[in-house]
């Protein structure tokens, strides 16, 4: 399949449902990535923008991000070069690099209004990256892999690559005569991904081949497909998520559903209220659901939320210790707090926007006419002047502020479906 055409009929159907606009393609310099943009340009259909992120990790990323450059420049194609440079040494390295890479492109990508961008993953890839998932006992989630898109916000990120090999892309480059880099990270066995990549031979051995391990993994995304509609139908049924940024569950209806769609739904609470990154680790998830079935449960709080029992129901809400305070550098209109709540309205240099807290919310008399708990109250946002409280606008019209939660309480229920 190294043939152009036969390539260009893999990939394409991938951005049929994109809307119109530039479209971005991250090149390191490896194989997979420089075969996508000369496929990618050869297709034409999209103005293109290639990004290279430099991680700083190898003095070779220099010299390796200028022939992507030039190549880009030969193509017609504009180039950017991002360089991380927050690597403190700790953790693991690879995971790290990927986030930051993400972050980095993410942010190049809105800064060039570009709203879709396409990355050099292969089927190899996408094999290993089952492979390391089972080694840690993933569930379907995680054995499903890699998608061929997942939307990140206002961002599309694309693997039209991912049905096919790494050796028909080398094969393809060859065939135009086009070089690539190899980092020598590839062959360093102290990375999982290496030692998955390295047992592929005795592994096809057995009839574990990538044919087979991307099979299925694809059946495990469509598994998890229908257990994201399962969890969405029963949080419609069982939990209520407000404007005020808390979600109530019926116990007695949740407590009746099955294990695992209590667990997807706690977690994309969790998520949604939060804001974490990841999923709690399932003993940590487990221990909680348990604890939300018991009548006389105790309140907790996991992932910067605060569990409190209420009776029949129990109430979700942003624990105020995980909420950050935050100084307003420079006047403006408008500004997004605790990565959920979107303020506007009259921000100077210097205001303090923080949790209302207890304190606050002694400021404000008339608290218990919004209807809300206290709780759910003092972890919204207040805006402070010289120490003094201007402005708590989910709980009294004080001040010119207004503040609403990003994508309103829908966004929960949307956010349970995986993109």
């Amino acid at each position: 399949m190294s043939d152009v055409s036969d390539l260009l009929a893999v990939i394409t159907p991938e951005f049929d449902s994109l809307p119109p606009g530039p479209l971005g393609i991250a090149v390191s310099g490896g194989g997979d990535s420089l075969a996508l943009l000369h496929l990618l340009h050869k297709w034409g259909k999209r103005p293109l923008f290639a990004v290279t992120v430099n991680h700083g990790l190898r003095p070779a990323a220099v010299s390796e991000a200028a022939e992507v450059a030039a190549l880009c420049d030969t193509l017609g194609i504009p180039h950017s070069v991002l360089r991380w440079r927050d690597w403190n040494g700790q953790g693991n390295l690879q995971d790290a690099a990927r986030r930051a890479r993400q972050k980095l492109i993410a942010a190049w990508a809105e800064r060039q209004g570009i709203t879709a961008v396409a990355l050099g993953h292969t089927a190899d890839d996408q094999a290993e990256t089952f492979l390391m998932r089972l080694a840690r006992g993933s569930g379907v989630d995680g054995l499903a892999a890699m998608s061929n898109t997942r939307q990140q916000g206002a961002l599309t990120w694309l693997r039209p690559l991912l049905r096919v090999e790494r050796a028909t892309l080398r094969d393809y480059l060859q065939a135009i005569g086009q070089s690539w880099a190899d980092d020598p990270s590839n062959d360093d066995a102290q990375f999982t991904r290496i030692r998955m990549r390295n047992a592929a031979p005795q592994l096809a051995a057995l009839g574990l081949d990538k044919d087979v391990l991307t099979a299925t993994a694809a059946q495990m995304r469509r598994a998890r497909v229908a257990l994201d509609y399962a969890t969405r139908q029963l949080a419609e049924n069982v939990a209520l998520a407000s404007a005020i940024g808390m979600i109530t569950l019926s116990r007695h209806a949740y407590a009746a559903a099955p294990e695992e769609l209590r667990l997807r739904l706690l977690a994309g609470a969790l998520g949604w209220i939060g804001g974490a990154e990841y999923r709690p680790r399932l003993d940590s998830l487990s221990a909680l659901d348990a604890q939300i079935a018991k009548p006389d449960a105790a309140g907790r709080c996991l992932q910067g939320v605060q569990i409190i029992p209420e009776g029949e129901t129990v109430l979700l809400v942003r624990e105020i210790a995980a909420c950050d305070s935050v100084t307003v550098a420079h006047d403006a209109d408008t500004a997004l707090w605790d990565g959920r709540w979107r303020m506007s309205g009259d921000l100077r240099a210097g205001d303090e926007i923080a949790p209302l807290g207890a304190a606050g919310l002694a400021k404000c008399s008339d608290w218990r006419e919004t209807g809300w708990p206290r709780a759910a109250l003092m972890a919204t946002p207040g805006q402070w002047r010289e120490g003094r409280l201007i402005a708590a606008p989910m709980v009294v019209n004080l001040g010119n502020l207004r503040c609403s939660l990003e994508g309103g309480a829908k966004a929960f229920y949307e956010a349970l479906i995986t993109r």
